[in-house]
């Protein structure tokens, strides 16, 4: 198996170079290295390198900034994973490609499950859903993790933006009302090489950890287990007060309901993916360390 990772310098591509190097030998170009918004830089990196396996974890991320720059995000979200599946089809290469519960409308309670009805709320999630369906309908052989609320010790996230928050502010105000599950990098990447190394059947799989929570719930969570470690917070959990969606308006519109329904992943590896308090311990701690 030899390896192309795109998207190297994100959260999930710096755990991914980190967990699949030691599988087998991996070519990991920065944004330096390769434009992934040109069309034939793409084109000739590919003839260049040849790779049997493409992980891609490049993508347009800001979700506010989407809807003003739908174009740019439009490459990379929906292009990009075309391009790449139409090189693995005619190559008999793998694709492995990680999207979004934002591909799904929100509502209700239910955990979305693959075969559930799409709905994309805002340009990040419609461009994400093209990616999926330009992959799926490629002919390729592929992985599809849909995932959700990704943050990791490094890059910008939900968890770093609250601890820095709550070393200087007294209060905080915090949305209440969407329901989901804060995924770590570090288990995409887990999950990702335990796929290689079970070989399981192609196709869309929702990855994330156990349980739901709400951004307030995880914010308070989040201090509470950072206080325990030491850290001194003006802010602590009493601190942090529930907020509706409505009373935080945002440019593009969020999902209240991103529970994922994860058993097709659990019964493919045979495992019961670990809940989102431990993961939250495990990625805060290795944050911690690393001040």
């Amino acid at each position: 198996m030899k390896i192309l990772l795109l998207g190297k310098t994100g959260q999930a591509g710096f755990e991914l170079h980190r967990t699949l190097s030691p599988m087998a030998p991996i070519t990991a170009p920065t944004r330096a290295d390769l434009d992934l918004t040109n069309h034939q830089a793409v084109e000739e990196y590919l003839e260049q390198t040849q790779p049997d396996t493409i992980v891609n974890a490049a993508a347009w991320t800001a979700v506010d900034a989407a809807e003003e720059h739908p174009e740019e995000a439009h490459r990379l979200n929906a292009d990009l994973p075309a391009q790449l599946a139409r090189y693995c089809a005619n190559r008999g290469s793998v694709l492995v490609h990680y999207s979004s519960d934002y591909v799904y409308p929100g509502h209700g309670t239910e955990p979305w499950q693959e075969t559930s009805a799409t709905g994309p709320l805002s340009v990040y999630g419609q461009t994400k859903l093209e990616g999926d369906q330009a992959i799926i309908n490629s002919g390729a052989e592929h992985l599809i993790f849909r995932t959700s609320w990704v943050y990791s010790a490094r890059g910008n996230n939900f968890m770093k933006t609250m601890l820095r928050l709550a070393q200087s502010k007294p209060e905080l105000n915090i949305v209440a009302d969407q329901v989901g599950a804060p995924t770590p990098a570090r288990l995409i990447a887990a999950v990702t090489a335990l796929a290689f190394q079970s070989n399981i059947p192609g196709g869309l799989y929702h990855l994330a950890p156990r349980g739901e929570t709400t951004w307030h719930q995880f914010a308070q969570q989040i201090f509470r287990q950072a206080i325990n470690q030491g850290q001194k917070l003006t802010t602590g959990p009493d601190q942090a007060h529930p907020i509706p969606t409505s009373a935080y308006p945002t440019p593009a519109k969020r999902p209240l309901n991103s529970r994922m329904n994860l058993t097709k992943l659990e019964k493919a590896l045979n495992i019961e993916l670990p809940n989102w308090q431990t993961q939250l311990t495990l990625t805060l701690t290795e944050y911690l360390d690393h001040q």
